[in-house]
């Protein structure tokens, strides 16, 4: 019995398939799915994801202090004179800064890590900025270090490793209390959690 042809695509077309499947959580059918969508029912839609994406290339950096996502050289977070220069949060991800962020309880800065530490994974300190912390936290402003990694194994071998960094240091290190589920991720944790998690706070 001969085998049915397969459809024909364009290369275009699949470049875009391959392109969509980079995003978390979307496999090859979604993939397929939302650039079909886009290329049948939306082209103005895919137009303005082309061009955002475009101009967020060429324009978002790194904070040079914090290492968040900027579009100047030091952020706005970074730049206030209402923040607390002598508390210092880290964090795994942007997205866990604006989820502290809108807690509205915490006033002090950040700085974010853009990782954690996962050996397995071949990912070591350098690999997620510790250098810069310590070079942060030797200007001499900071007195105290919030740790609000996630409270995943990596997450926390990552809030162990730099409370030993900051012990040699003399800089008081502290963790947020486990009012955030084990295992759970910052991103995905109510703003109330995540408040009382801050405010509950404990040395390591």
């Amino acid at each position: 019995m001969k085998k049915p042809d397969s459809v024909p695509t364009a290369q275009g077309l699949e470049r875009l398939v391959e392109a969509l499947r980079v995003l978390p959580g979307v496999g090859p059918r979604s993939a397929q799915r939302m650039a079909y969508h886009l290329l049948q029912h939306d082209r103005a839609g895919a137009e303005q994801l082309a061009s955002a994406l475009t101009a967020a290339l060429a324009s978002v950096r790194r904070c040079s202090k914090c290492n968040n996502f900027s579009e100047q050289e030091v952020c706005a977070l970074c730049s206030s004179s209402r923040r607390d220069a002598a508390l210092l949060c880290v964090v795994e991800t942007p997205a866990d800064l604006a989820m502290v962020e809108q807690t509205l309880s915490y006033s002090g800065m950040y700085f974010v890590l853009m990782g954690r530490l996962s050996p397995l994974d071949g990912v070591g300190p350098r690999d997620i900025g510790l250098d810069r912390l310590q070079a942060r936290v030797a200007e001499g402003e900071v007195r105290e270090v919030i740790l609000a990694t996630n409270f995943t194994n990596e997450g926390e071998a990552t809030a162990h490793y730099i409370a030993e960094m900051l012990r040699a240091r003399g800089i008081k290190a502290s963790r947020i209390a486990r009012g955030v589920p084990l295992g759970g991720e910052l991103e995905y944790v109510d703003a109330g959690t995540i408040s009382q998690a801050l405010l509950d706070r404990r040395g390591i």
